[in-house]
């Protein structure tokens, strides 16, 4: 029988810097829904990826003195692999310059405006560059972008816009006749009351004032706008195409999961799922809102300093406690947060303490009472059959949160059945059996098989959220049947196997310690961060002055060099200069410029040069540091 197909994705990134470990959450939590699905025998496909063109590229990689192509290239690959550390099971990475999604995009532009859903025209708002949207200026929040608060500015330029409004009750009739569309339900209030009920407006989908972008084929000097360029990737990962979709998208769509971030549900709830009814293809069918990831109580930013990354907590805690702390935290409704010291303390609760040592307590005690070989179930008792039944509860219930994507929820009734088995442990006192294994050996061998067969449905259910420890437990205690559906159910798989090496999981970490061990970091980084620098005293031994050039004219046999008379108030200096390729003599004549009045001198081809001017750039551009002319000659500069 056919396995059923599940088609999920997360938001794809945009390239205009490394993700922090907020960004990588979703990614996380989109990677546990993928493992959990295909250990339930879906047949998962799982697209991520980067969103690479716009404005914003276009000027950071100008900034760069690189193309947006390289400079795209080079972000992109750092978020892959930071995807790829922390082992995210994606099928496909999709980038937004791939030349098949820059096909796909202009065969949907076409589409949409030989069928009349574009038109062009003019756009006059309020412009937010960092989130590439225009405002209206209702919709402004203290005249900045409702979104990430920045400054806008007016903009107005020729713009293809595309008919959102013509589309909007077919969307309330399709969020109406599906329920599950939302999760969380509450984010499609905010949908109705906030954007669509006020009345949709048409949406810009081209510019003409950046280039950084996919051009619009019958109008090249327009490239297609963000949310028409990146929200499609969702579909021309599978191949589609609207004359002849491909035999993934026939297989796979619509997609089965969104996972985005609740930042972005407005232009995945309204605006995708319209540009899917105009194309007439179906829609996703849920859309996962998540929460935010904060630090102190606070979103994490660049200008507030407070960014923590995916990469450097995995080598400060390890990748399977960073992974279980991400999705242990963050539920549906409401935003976690996250420290140094709160992955301490749940690392070392959850993971070392009850599920690291479980695990290391259990395997060594079949190894000194059994000799490594893990008994089968001789004598049930009470305790016995109780463990079995709560446990068999727990696992019910942590399925059911995880298919309805609450997997911090979930993580709580995992660490349940570990800490069921720890209880029974305690209950049942081993270490006291095994003092008479004439009288008690059939029945401590029972309380071993127990907990090996606790251990087998705790692991199974945390292979979502911490593969690797998974697999070294599994490997310890021999298991042949880790099935998504043996999970919870008492078949003893582990007995008569051998115990092998027993790993230690999870160790707990020393607050202390490692406190002392961070501030010896920062301490190392401000040193680092002051090598080479030098003191208020060292730059005060530099004479600054403001020079008039009197003369200049080409040093004879050099095509670098120009040689300078200038005039420094006490004095007219000659300065020899390699600025030849930039500037023609009568280019700085009669110009204020900045000279190091107190340089020893120095011989260049025969000149000798008694002073240094001061300029900037590398490369072809390189220009000369004026002063301003009101400044007097031989003004001091400070």
């Amino acid at each position: 029988m056919d396995k059923q197909k599940f088609y999920i994705t997360t938001a794809i990134p945009y390239t205009s810097g490394k993700p922090h470990v907020g960004n990588v959450y979703e990614a996380v939590l989109t990677d546990a829904i993928a493992r959990q699905k295909r250990l339930a025998g879906y047949d998962v496909y799982f697209v991520t990826g980067t969103d690479e063109h716009g404005i914003k590229i276009e000027q950071k990689a100008k900034a760069a003195g690189i193309t947006p192509k390289e400079y795209v290239d080079n972000v992109s690959g750092i978020i892959r692999g930071l995807w790829d550390m922390f082992e995210i099971s994606y099928d496909k990475f999709i980038r937004t310059t791939d030349e098949d999604h820059i096909r796909v995009i202009q065969k949907i532009f076409n589409k949409l405006y030989e069928q009349g859903d574009i038109y062009k025209s003019c756009y006059e708002g309020n412009y937010c560059t960092p989130c590439e949207s225009f405002w209206t200026d209702t919709q402004l929040v203290d005249g900045c972008c409702p979104d990430c608060g920045a400054k806008v500015t007016r903009a107005s330029e020729e713009a293809y816009f595309f008919k959102l409004s013509k589309y909007a009750d077919k969307l309330v009739e399709y969020y109406e006749s599906n329920p599950d569309f939302f999760i969380p339900e509450s984010r499609k209030n905010e949908m109705l009351n906030n954007f669509i009920k006020p009345g949709l407006q048409d949406l810009c989908v081209s510019r003409t004032s950046f280039t950084w972008g996919v051009p619009v084929e019958f109008d090249p000097k327009h490239v297609v706008y963000v949310w028409m360029d990146a929200l499609p990737n969702y579909i021309s990962a599978l191949g589609y195409d609207p004359e002849n979709p491909g035999e993934l998208y026939k297989k796979y769509w619509p997609a089965d999961l969104h996972v985005i971030g609740k930042d972005v549900v407005r232009f995945h709830t309204i605006y995708w799922p319209i540009f899917l009814l105009a194309l007439g293809e179906p829609l996703p069918k849920t859309v996962l809102g998540h929460p935010w990831m904060l630090m102190n109580n606070e979103k994490m930013s660049k200008s507030k300093g407070n960014l923590l990354y995916g990469d450097d907590l995995i080598e400060l805690f390890g990748l399977d406690a960073v992974r279980y702390y991400l999705l242990s935290e963050l539920g549906l409704q409401n935003d976690g947060n996250i420290s140094h010291d709160a992955i301490i303390a749940r690392t070392n609760t959850d993971l070392a303490n009850i599920f690291g040592n479980l695990v290391s307590r259990t395997a060594s005690m079949i190894k000194q009472y059994f000799g490594g070989k893990i008994p089968a179930a001789a004598q049930r008792d009470e305790l016995s059959t109780a463990l079995e039944t709560a446990i068999k509860a727990e696992v019910t219930e942590a399925k059911k949160l995880m298919d309805a994507y609450a997997y911090a929820d979930a993580s709580a009734h995992i660490i349940s059945i570990f800490k069921l088995c720890n209880k029974y442990i305690d209950d049942t006192a081993p270490w006291t059996l095994a003092k008479d294994m004439d009288a008690n050996g059939t029945r401590l061998a029972t309380v071993m098989a127990d907990l090996a067969e606790g251990i087998r449905s705790g692991i199974i259910l945390f292979t979502p959220f911490i593969p690797d420890s998974v697999k070294k437990a599994a490997e310890c205690f021999g298991y042949t049947d880790l099935s998504y559906e043996s999970a919870g159910q008492w078949i003893y798989n582990a007995s008569n196997g051998n115990i092998g090496a027993i790993p230690l999981l999870f160790k707990r970490i020393d607050k202390v310690a490692f406190d002392k061990m961070m501030k010896e970091k920062e301490e190392e980084a401000e040193r680092k961060a002051e090598e080479g620098k030098i003191s208020i005293d060292d730059f005060a031994k530099v004479s600054l002055v403001v020079g008039k050039v009197l003369e200049c004219e080409p040093v004879p046999k050099s095509d670098k060099l120009l040689k300078l008379i200038v005039d420094i108030g006490t004095e007219k200096r000659q300065v020899a200069s390699g600025i030849a390729k930039y500037y023609k003599p009568d280019e700085l004549i009669g110009k204020k410029i900045i000279l190091v009045e107190n340089l020893k001198s120095a011989m260049l081809r025969g000149i000798k040069s008694s002073g240094m001017i001061l300029a900037g750039g590398e490369g072809d551009n390189v220009k000369v540091i004026f002063a301003d002319d009101s400044l007097p000659v031989g003004s001091k500069v400070r």
